[in-house]
């Protein structure tokens, strides 16, 4: 997934990384950060703090502390008291993948001149890149971190990214127990599905090697059947209901056959698995030597090892992917995705409708229109991932609230598209192949509709995590997407993700009601078939204009690109009306995206033509 130029300050202040800094440094005193402060309410909040903890600087820790040391590496994440293996899992993955590390732990801080006591770290949250700035007071007894830390005494980098990602969820406590797919998602903005091994396709090895080899971020866990079991250790040294990561897959020639193998890190950096092509087996005897060095390395006992996938297939159970783009795992051509996304809410006694069990009220919860027009190449079905996550639960948990169950379903719904009419524009505009609609109250289908109608595709399950996705082949046509709790009255934010294999750019939304509304119609509040082919052809030429300034597919153009654009559509307009025009329509960076550029164009349209040409002193109170 594409990521932005730029990130979003957290702090409550609005302030940047780089403005708390320069104050800092100004001042010469060290970040103290007001929005997540050094005392128990940071580190619990549902208990009184166990251990008599004391917030330390590294200055205070160790004489000459490092942001990194030698680059960051797998062996730099040592889990300590706090129960968030599942997050450690995902940040030994992440460095594995430097361009990817790189964005979530920016290299522009360190304990060098610009030491101000402050650091920062990003992270993608519901479609937006949010910047979270923390100072450097960490959590330690007796002078030593006990929470994540390094094998290296004096490196910090992954302690304070700990930190950040503890503020943004509220509190250190508030990470307790997770999947790894959520951390991983959270680190890429990619999308994550999960594989049983139980009942994993035959080629599971291909699919995850490619996987790999594509840049994925993996992790893997064995099931427990009681709390009692959560991290107890196997007699082949595995652990029960513990996250480890997946860091290599290799096939060795071996006594005259082939033996696909599987690295995996246990992330206490420590209790490793003892059996077949573990560290000290004999099996590495016999395979040839510059093979074993250049797989095996430097093994020692720091928590990561081999093992045959068979026997990896026989003892974990689950296996969790996370897509830097949801590119085809089954496939061997790379394909190009692009995501578009919904944002909703359940809301007691409005649309907090439950699953189908719930006839009466299944029909209230939030329903999304999605419009497939083309099938994939060499298919006569569209190839979709759709993904349904819940909001800032984690964060919400001090106040008793935890992940709800949900679901989403998929209804063929039979209206009519006027394919003729979009095939034109289809050809030079491949991206509007998808077309996501908001809802419309008028739109909204009854409980007749759902009594009567089976859905197309569904989620295998309901299921409390944060996120559930789901690949779909559907007959191109109309659809409708019903996001659900399992019980009615549950309420939560959410968002749902898109993914389309066909789509070659960004998707707009061409059918949303801000246009509807832009539209000039008649008294009946309806346009005539000739006058809307007329609008098409007008509007194609709109969107092709936005996507020639759109050069890097952003769903944005330049406000100073607009007067260009504007001409180019045969409007002129004065200086005054393009200077109100952008105070109108762009944002603070001085863009203008899709569709606010979409319902300035049209009622500029209906102005022009309402006064042949030419616009009236108060033209401005018209676009408003």
């Amino acid at each position: 997934l594409k990521m932005p130029a730029k990130s979003i300050s957290t702090q409550a202040d609005g302030k940047t990384f780089e403005q708390l800094r320069q104050e800092c440094l100004q001042k010469k005193k060290l970040f103290e950060d007001p929005d997540f402060p050094a005392c128990d309410s940071s580190l619990y909040y549902s208990q009184s703090v166990p251990i008599n903890f004391e917030w330390k600087r590294p200055g205070e820790l160790c004489e000459n502390p490092e942001f990194i040391v030698g680059g960051a590496d797998r062996t730099d994440i040592c889990q300590g008291a706090l129960g968030d293996c599942w997050l450690l899992a995902a940040i030994a993955s992440l460095t594995l993948h430097k361009e990817t590390l790189a964005r979530v732990v920016p290299n522009d801080q360190g304990f060098d001149r610009s030491y101000a006591g402050i650091f920062h770290f990003q992270f993608w949250q519901h479609n937006r890149w949010l910047d979270v700035v923390v100072d450097d007071r960490l959590p330690a007894v007796r002078n030593r971190l006990v929470l994540l830390h390094s094998a290296s005494n004096n490196e910090f980098w992954s302690a304070l990214l700990e930190k950040a990602y503890a503020k943004l969820n509220g509190s250190y406590e508030s990470l307790k127990g997770g999947s790894t797919l959520e951390a991983m998602e959270d680190f890429t903005g990619g999308v994550g599905e999960t594989y049983e091994t139980k009942s994993a396709p035959t080629d599971l090895f291909n699919i995850m090697k490619k996987a790999y080899d594509r840049g994925s971020m993996m992790g893997c866990s064995i099931d427990i059947t009681s709390s009692a079991e959560s991290e107890a250790q196997t007699a082949s040294g595995l652990v029960k209901g513990h996250a480890y990561s997946i860091t290599g897959l290799e096939e060795v020639n071996y006594r005259g056959k082939k033996v696909k193998l599987i690295r995996i890190r246990n992330p206490w950096g420590q209790v490793e698995w003892n059996g077949a092509w573990s560290d000290e087996s004999r099996e590495w005897n016999v395979i040839d030597s510059s093979e074993k060095k250049r797989i095996l390395q430097n093994s020692m006992d720091d928590g990561e090892f081999w093992m045959e996938f068979e026997d990896f297939k026989a003892n974990y159970d689950k296996i969790e992917i996370c897509n830097l783009t949801p590119d085809s795992l089954t496939d061997d051509t790379k394909r190009k995705w692009e995501v578009n996304m919904f944002e909703g809410n359940w809301i007691r006694g409005s649309t907090a409708g439950g699953c189908r069990n719930f006839i009466d009220t299944f029909w209230t919860n939030p329903q999304f229109k999605l419009t497939l027009l083309h099938a994939d190449d060499n298919n006569d079905k569209c190839s979709v991932v759709i993904a349904l996550m819940q909001k800032n639960r984690r964060a919400l948990r001090k106040e008793g609230l935890d992940l709800q169950t949900i679901g989403i379903h998929c209804y063929f719904v039979n209206h009519k598209v006027t394919h003729s009419l979009f095939e034109g524009s289809l050809k030079t505009c491949p991206s509007l192949s998808l077309l996501p609609q908001a809802p419309a109250d008028e739109d909204h289908l009854g409980k007749d509709f759902f009594r009567y109608n089976g859905s197309k595709a569904r989620s295998k399950t309901y299921i409390n995590v944060r996120e559930i996705s789901e690949r779909f082949t559907l007959p191109p046509g109309n659809y409708l997407l019903v996001p659900t709790t399992f019980q009615p009255h549950d309420e939560a934010d959410f968002i749902i993700r898109i993914f389309s294999e066909k789509a070659a750019g960004t998707m707009y939304d061409i059918y949303g009601w801000e246009y509807c509304l832009s539209i000039q119609v008649d008294n009946s509040g309806q346009l005539e078939f000739q006058e809307f082919k007329v609008f098409w052809e007008k509007m194609k030429k709109w969107i092709m204009l936005f996507i020639s300034y759109d050069t890097d597919r952003s769903g944005k153009m330049s406000s100073y690109e607009l007067r260009i654009a504007l001409k180019a559509a045969g409007m002129h307009l004065n200086t005054k009306l393009l200077q109100l025009l952008g105070l109108r329509f762009a944002d603070e960076n001085y863009d203008i995206d899709f569709d606010d550029y979409l319902t300035c164009i049209v009622r500029l349209e209906n102005m022009f033509s309402e006064y042949q040409g030419t616009v009236p002193p108060y033209g401005i109170y018209l676009l408003k």
